[in-house]
């Protein structure tokens, strides 16, 4: 049987966040925030099975690089494990700094900064988006002549490291912090405050910061987050408000140089009074990070959450058993639980017919996996009553989660 062991990787990175928040418990700090939590582990959850659907297209584009246009033939040898080192973090530092003062790249990296809290959460919320651009500038290794093999095993390590550097737990490191990326030197980089926005991009090594003058050292609290608050948790509108703000804005722009300012430009060049347009709009409830829960509410989200990544570790590990078709639809299941999580995080009233969207697919796929099991037929009763008695149930439903 060959399991697909990537998947270990989603409880190996949820044991660490467990475990920040009992030390933070311990230490009586308080660096976590329910919603925020959630919210990036939302981020985090539609990210891997992103991936697992599209990991191959990197390999495959810098074979294909590789193959018909590289420059030199570069050997596996220690010398050059280490100049693809260097080569990597270079050019990661670039594709971060770019994706900060450029908006089309800031489009996708801005979901990684939405948080107000700064924890390992936090350091869930990559999106594919931000993936792609990241393996445009990385495109430039298979031409140079590293061998894809190499190129992969580095996007490993850099995909690793920074998830450690995303805490406040840990101080400063002594000599280690004029060499690498510390998670002193990323909380400067995740900070609003003025004299630390646009710093410290370096994601393993902290010298290209200092060769190219964007190194700033810790010096006061950081405050997290964006400079204005998003107000909301809604999966959909971390994602693409910002997209339509550009689109806003290059609508607005009345010349091809304005207009490509909009794309290329930087974010200081985009009216912020869009923003509270498109919020009126749809985002509507502006909320913060304090609001309070019902608890059934809290243990439904909760509840919602652990099983979306059981079915996400079981969806990677079986990925080489499972249908294409299969997988289509536990990733439709997957994106319906993380929206749902999210507007309930929001407060929306709406989330019933997600919810009961989620109930039809695990009947399918328990009829797919399990075509005897006697879990299938309570499951499709279950399914039959809740057709009869939809608007019964909706309400019930509602009733039930916020009710206070």
């Amino acid at each position: 049987m060959k399991l697909n062991y990537i998947a270990f990787a989603v409880p190996f990175f949820a044991a660490f966040m467990l475990l920040e928040y009992y030390i933070s418990v311990r230490k009586n700090k308080k660096v976590h925030h329910f919603n925020e939590s959630i919210a990036n582990l939302n981020v985090g959850i539609a990210e891997r099975i992103a991936d697992l659907l599209t990991s191959g297209t990197f390999f495959f584009v810098f074979s294909w690089l590789h193959a018909n246009f590289s420059i030199f033939s570069i050997e596996s040898t220690a010398t050059t494990w280490i100049l693809l080192f260097l080569a990597t973090d270079l050019l990661w530092y670039w594709y971060h700094r770019f994706g900060h003062t450029i908006n089309i790249l800031w489009a996708s990296h801005i979901v990684h900064h939405q948080s107000d809290d700064f924890n390992y959460t936090a350091a869930a919320r990559i999106t594919v988006f931000q993936a792609f651009a990241r393996g445009l500038f990385w495109c430039v290794l298979p031409i140079i002549g590293f061998k894809p093999e190499m190129i992969t095993v580095l996007l490993l390590v850099h995909g690793t490291y920074p998830f450690f550097t995303h805490t406040q737990l840990v101080g400063k490191l002594g000599w280690l912090e004029y060499i690498i990326v510390t998670p002193s030197h990323h909380r400067v980089h995740h900070s609003s405050n003025p004299e630390y926005l646009d710093k410290n991009f370096g994601d393993m090594l902290i010298i290209w910061d200092k060769i190219f003058g964007t190194f700033v050292e810790e010096t006061t609290e950081p405050k997290y987050g964006l400079t204005k608050s998003l107000g909301s948790y809604s999966f959909l509108w971390q994602h693409f408000h910002y997209v339509l703000e550009l689109t806003v804005a290059f609508r607005m722009a009345k010349t091809l140089k304005q207009k490509l300012k909009v794309i290329f430009g930087g974010p200081n060049d985009i009216d912020a009074r869009i923003r509270v347009l498109l919020e009126r709009k749809f985002s509507k409830k502006i909320i913060d990070s304090d609001i309070k829960y019902s608890k059934k509410l809290t243990n439904s989200i909760v509840a919602k959450t652990i099983l979306t990544i059981t079915v996400l570790f079981l969806t990677i590990l079986f990925s080489n058993f499972i249908t294409g078709f299969n997988i289509f639809v536990i990733t439709v299941f997957i994106v319906l639980s993380v929206l749902a999580t999210g507007a309930m995080l929001d407060q929306k009233r709406w989330i019933f017919h997600l919810d009961f969207l989620r109930f039809l697919i695990i009947g399918y796929l328990s009829f797919s996996f399990f075509p005897n099991s006697f879990l299938l037929y309570i499951i499709v009763i279950l399914g039959i009553m809740g057709v009869l008695f939809y608007q019964t149930i909706h309400s019930k439903y509602q009733d039930f989660l916020f009710a206070t």
